[in-house]
């Protein structure tokens, strides 16, 4: 049985008896925005203990404190198996738009550099291990696109180099408090680094020229070297977001066209 965000909140020193009121958008979770004395929380309540490709709550709160010590994410307040506890900070969460700005390209390709110098996790993302939980629950329907993206993951998923990845860098997850900061270190662990340049790229449908000052800001004016590398990433991400839509109860029939006419 899930607990109550009160269940929750009563473990937590401090944060007995906070107010709670529920915030849309969680898909694998229940979330709410907790206040008690002046202070602001976001809490998140598991039914179940998280496992791959999701980190386990207590290895999300290793690598979340790690990039919150650098500035990158908000701090942890509090973590065990099921519950989850970070800071709430104000500020302006990105939209598909930002991503047109070329400023906004420039901040976001200084953080990624930043995030991508941490230290390891220790746990590096396994594509075809994350391709076959998802098949293992998508309608009998859908099978032979994802046997498709299946075999784009088992081609494409060995890392070309592993460093430290968000893994999930949707424009959702990404906020300026003024400084940009990340949010939902779900999925963070070792991968290769052009795999969160794909998902900007790919998720938002950037254009060829967009693309192309991302690189540049990420990769110091030599951009152009890494595209081919970019667009192998870009299709495995593709074919991993299909499995995922796709394994989800009641997938959305747009969702599932849109991205399985991105797949080569």
């Amino acid at each position: 049985m899930t607990a109550t965000p009160q269940d929750a909140l009563a473990r937590i020193p401090g944060w007995e008896g906070a107010s709670c009121s529920e915030l849309s958008g969680g898909l694998t979770n229940r979330t709410w925005l907790v206040c008690t004395g002046g202070r602001k929380a976001v809490l998140k309540v598991d039914s179940t203990q998280r496992v791959a490709p999701f980190n386990e709550r207590l290895a999300e709160q290793r690598i979340q404190t790690t990039a919150a010590e650098a500035g990158l994410a908000h701090r942890v307040l509090y973590a065990d198996e099921r519950t989850y506890l970070t800071e709430f900070v104000e500020g302006e969460v990105w939209v598909v738009n930002d991503f047109g700005i070329e400023s906004n390209l420039e901040k976001l390709a200084q953080l990624l550099r930043r995030l991508h110098s941490l230290p390891l996790s220790g746990r590096h993302f396994d594509a075809v291990d994350a391709a076959e939980s998802y098949v293992a629950r998508i309608d009998v329907r859908n099978s032979e696109t994802a046997q498709r993206c299946v075999g784009i993951v088992q081609i494409l998923h060995a890392p070309h180099n592993l460093c430290c990845c968000h893994n999930d860098l949707v424009a959702g997850n990404i906020v300026a408090t003024p400084e940009l900061r990340l949010l939902d270190w779900e999925y963070a662990c070792d991968n290769d680094p052009l795999f969160d340049l794909a998902i900007v790229v790919a998720h938002h449908e950037l254009s060829e020229r967009t693309a192309h000052v991302f690189l540049d800001q990420y990769f110091d004016g030599d951009g152009t070297r890494w595209r081919e590398k970019l667009g192998q990433q870009m299709t495995l991400y593709n074919a991993l977001v299909w499995l995922w839509y796709a394994s989800r109860p009641n997938p959305d029939p747009q969702q599932l066209m849109v991205f399985e006419s991105r797949l080569p």
